[in-house]
């Protein structure tokens, strides 16, 4: 890439900004300031500001992925970044595909808006299933815990916090969080849907169904605790074994590509004074 497409590119980018910014003061879109801490960073805060002049609705799937990945931040805000990150992409695919050899220009000015618009999202998935792959982790130590809790007398609520402000892990952090919510005068039902949104892994909703029928009918949660934390157990027992199985094939691949040659240079290099009569390389 030559520096002339380079600055035509940045040019471009600026270009597009600045369009953006005149549209949306032209069409009193303008709206206040968002929250201090809602987008962080300078880049972020200005493909923030450069989206929200399209005006964009959320969509409702966007919310869950957020509460998946565990960020409070406004949908109408996340929104206006994959708008403003799609804006960006076409200003640079744009500069780009003038420079690009044949049909690879069309191309390339059509993928890389789609790929930045696409890229918050990709984004949140990973962070969700990092978070998914943590709390399923630390479930069977939290259970535990909850029905220690439980069996020296602490109500469900209070049970929640302790184990939160004692326990260091993802899931203790959503379960102080969600009996803060209902401290707060929050209704139950709503605290305990905002967790299973909150933490996407195996036995939340069994966990919050069984919190729902402590609070609601007053069942017993020192069984049903015992019960999810040996089922979680179980699955980690299985998570732990795929893995091995997974790992052999990748051991015995990394022995066939890198061990055997190697071996097999030293053997050829020990023979080739036997095959030379004894005479090495002049």
């Amino acid at each position: 890439m030559t520096p002339a497409s380079l600055l035509a590119a940045v040019a471009a980018a600026l270009a597009t900004f600045g369009a953006a910014d005149m549209l949306a003061l032209r069409a009193g879109r303008r709206r206040a300031r968002p929250p201090r801490g809602a987008v962080r960073g300078p880049a972020v805060a200005l493909l923030a500001r450069v989206g929200r002049g399209a005006g964009l609705r959320a969509p409702r799937s966007l919310e869950t992925r957020l509460a998946a990945a565990g960020l409070d931040v406004p949908a109408a805000d996340a929104m206006a970044i994959k708008t403003g990150s799609a804006v960006a992409g076409l200003a640079t695919g744009a500069a780009l595909a003038a420079h690009a050899p044949g049909r690879l220009g069309p191309a390339l000015l059509l993928a890389a808006p789609a790929a930045a618009f696409a890229a918050p999202d990709l984004w949140l998935r990973r962070r969700a299933r990092a978070r998914g792959r943590a709390i399923e982790a630390e479930l069977a130590d939290v259970l535990d815990l909850l029905r220690v809790a439980v069996a020296a007398g602490l109500a469900p609520r209070r049970a929640l916090a302790e184990v939160g402000r004692r326990h260091p892990g993802l899931l203790a952090a959503e379960l102080r969080r969600a009996a803060a919510r209902g401290a707060l005068g929050v209704p139950v039902a709503a605290t305990l849907d905002e967790l299973e949104a909150r933490a996407p892994a195996h036995g939340i909703a069994a966990l919050a169904a069984a919190l729902r029928r402590a609070e609601r009918h007053g069942a017993p949660l020192g069984p049903t605790l015992a019960a999810q934390a040996a089922e979680a157990r179980a699955r980690g027992a299985q998570r732990h074994a795929e893995a091995a199985a997974r790992a052999a094939p990748q051991i015995q691949l990394v022995v066939a590509l890198l061990l055997v040659p190697a071996v097999m240079l030293l053997v050829a290099a020990a023979l080739v004074p036997a095959l030379t009569g004894g005479r090495g390389p002049t």
